[in-house]
């Protein structure tokens, strides 16, 4: 780049015109330019993180017949109550009559899942070979994260069957019997 000098050279030493040092300027339009196709690159090859999220098969959104039951195999089902303070009472085959009554588990790895495995192996004996059935029902008293807590512990555990149903009255009891349905 050229300047003018617009000094007419009074008031300067003999007058002699100094040209000022231009400093050194470093063009930056190239890097700039390199960085934007860096960026965009790295955006457009990049995967973002997918959320994780669980498969539920839920029920059509028909209208519902009161009297279309399931009936499940006594021998075949476990049967988880969700209560209050992250607490779980569950019973083996009917309320009425339980072929193991209604005891109160933590969640975790030393709770529900021991009773998940223990279940796992037993059952099939019982049964002739089929399979365990896991019936989930939350009171109003449990929170959300009791339930996505219980369906991890039915993937860890590979537990093939279970539900999600409505919890009924005498269930109710069995949880205030336990303590479980607090406030």
């Amino acid at each position: 780049m050229a300047e003018l000098n617009q000094d007419s050279g009074k008031g300067n030493k003999g007058g002699k015109v100094r040209a000022k040092k231009a400093g050194g300027k470093v063009d930056l339009t190239a890097m700039v330019d390199l960085a934007f196709l860096l960026i965009t690159f790295f955006m457009l090859t990049t995967s973002l993180n997918t959320p994780q999220a669980m498969d539920v098969a839920m029920p059509d959104k028909n209208k519902m017949d009161q009297n279309d039951n399931l009936e499940i195999a006594d021998n075949r089902s476990i049967t988880l109550l969700l209560g209050s303070d992250n607490k779980i009472s569950w019973y083996y085959g009917q309320l009425a009559k339980p072929i193991y009554p209604p005891t109160t588990i933590d969640y975790g790895k030393e709770g529900v899942r021991q009773i998940l495995l223990r279940m796992q192996k037993e059952v099939p004996q019982r049964a002739g070979g089929k399979d365990l059935i896991v019936v989930i029902r939350p009171s109003e008293k449990s929170v959300q994260r009791n339930l996505v807590d219980i369906l991890d512990e039915m993937r860890i555990v590979d537990v093939k069957r279970y539900m999600i149903s409505k919890i009924n009255s005498d269930e109710i009891e069995v949880l205030k019997s336990e303590g479980l349905f607090n406030d």
